[in-house]
């Protein structure tokens, strides 16, 4: 994800930390190399100029001596960034206790209706009883997509295939959507923000009365995001944005950028094709993890899309009582899985994102591998192993039979029984019983952990 602007923002960082005199060769390095990198970001021209114009203008400013002219430096260059994405995180109020609607609306092909699955399994994850609406009576099978994907999310969908009205739909099943405290609503698109798709927004607008109305728009589309996003504010009044695609392309940088000029909040961003590829943006987050810095609360909030609040509960209660076996572990492997690569997350780690460029792309593939295979194993035990895995150690035949069952190794389930002996001591130690897991851990219990256990874990 804008990979040549994270590492222009670092050279541009690190260059201004380590120079000994800051002079006007130095600087006009800097933003050379930050306003290539913004525009092959695809942000807009005149931006990257003004943004270069205050950087140098800073760098002049007499008044500021020595370490502090770099301390200032430092500060308005990552301000000038942050006023570039947004400034600050936007969050949508939804309250559990009374009902909200969000509709999706936008053009063909920005992905609404993968979208309306992934933003109501992050809310469903959070405890909010959600449903989706499926309104687009025009694009041939989406009222199956829908269902598909509601399947996959365990989100009880609505959908109607035969009708061709969308206000007729939303009557049928209002009565019915009043037992859910959030509804998601697909809406139809076209190839243009033409007077049909505007009426369409209107009459339902008009019928429904959504608390927020969230254009989608993909990222590839760059700067052309600005054009849409100040046409559907002005005709459709939306609420904010939310970006997909923001994994397959190097344009993002021009959509997200866009859309802070049009003072179109971006609420959630898609990096991906899974379910949990899906996160709230935060400006100040997203340029922490752009510098390798890490993103402890995007982290947290992915654990949160991983597991939801019932499996949370539902683990922190065995764990209180020791009753934690394998078939805990193959679900927290399931949920891991679920929040995607693994490059991914160590991005997001606080002091890892520098490291993980120098750890070999196939060796974190490996890593990958190897929790495919553990689950594998665990689907080859029987019950009693399963509950009681030190009996593999006692009885390496059952060892041999269950590698051989699930095409690993003996070694591999070796690997296995350590890393669950392991979360064992953890746990029975008091380490993670005595956390509210339905919150996720915080830094100061993240980094308890590691300081106790690292040296242990070794995948």
């Amino acid at each position: 994800m804008l990979d040549k602007l994270s590492s222009a923002l670092k050279k541009g960082f690190e260059k201004i930390a380590g120079a000994i005199f800051l002079d006007k060769k130095t600087i006009d390095a800097v933003v050379k190399e930050l306003q290539r990198a913004l525009i092959q970001a695809d942000v807009n021209v005149m931006l990257v100029k003004e943004l270069g114009d205050k950087i140098k203008a800073e760098a002049e400013n007499e008044k500021i001596k020595g370490i502090e002219r770099k301390e200032h430096l430092t500060k308005v260059l990552h301000d000038e960034i942050l006023n570039l994405l947004g400034k600050e995180k936007h969050e949508l109020k939804i309250d559990k206790n009374k009902q909200t609607k969000i509709m999706l609306i936008g053009l063909y092909g920005a992905g609404k209706t993968t979208t309306c699955s992934k933003l109501a399994a992050y809310y469903s994850k959070r405890g909010h009883k959600t449903a989706i609406l499926g309104l687009d009576v025009h694009r041939p099978a989406a009222s199956e997509q829908l269902e598909q994907l509601g399947k996959q999310n365990k989100i009880q969908t609505f959908t109607e295939k035969n009708e061709k009205s969308a206000i007729k739909i939303y009557e049928k099943y209002k009565k019915d959507l009043e037992a859910y405290d959030l509804v998601i609503i697909d809406t139809a698109g076209r190839h243009s923000l033409d007077n049909e798709l505007v009426n369409e927004i209107k009459q339902l607008t008009d019928e429904i009365k959504p608390d927020y109305k969230l254009l989608t728009i993909q990222a590839d589309i760059g700067q052309a995001a600005k054009t849409q996003a100040s046409e559907f504010k002005k005709v459709a009044d939306i609420n904010g944005v939310i970006i997909t695609r923001m994994d397959s392309t190097a344009k993002a940088g021009g959509a997200l950028t866009a859309c802070a000029e049009t003072n179109s909040p971006v609420y959630f961003i898609g990096t991906g094709e899974k379910p949990n590829d899906f996160e709230s943006f935060n400006p100040e987050s997203f340029i922490s993890r752009m510098l390798g810095l890490g993103d402890l609360e995007g982290l947290l909030e992915k654990v949160q899309s991983a597991i939801d609040e019932k499996s949370q509960k539902r683990l922190k209660t065995k764990l209180e009582e020791g009753e934690f076996d394998l078939r805990d572990l193959q679900e927290q492997l399931k949920n891991m899985s679920g929040m995607g690569s693994m490059s991914k997350m160590l991005e997001m780690i606080p002091g890892f994102g520098k490291a993980k460029d120098k750890i070999p792309e196939n060796l974190l593939g490996v890593q990958e591998e190897k929790i495919k295979k553990w689950q594998h194993a665990i689907n080859s035990m029987t019950e009693e192993e399963i509950k009681n895995p030190e009996i593999l150690e006692k009885q390496t035949s059952r060892m041999a039979r269950i590698a051989r069952g699930s095409g690993t190794t003996t070694s591999d389930i070796r690997q296995l029984i350590k890393q669950y002996k392991l979360l064992k001591e953890m746990t029975s130690g008091g380490d993670l019983s005595n956390m509210d897991m339905s919150q996720g851990l915080n830094q100061k219990q993240m980094q308890k952990l590691a300081k106790k256990f690292g040296k242990k874990m070794r995948m």
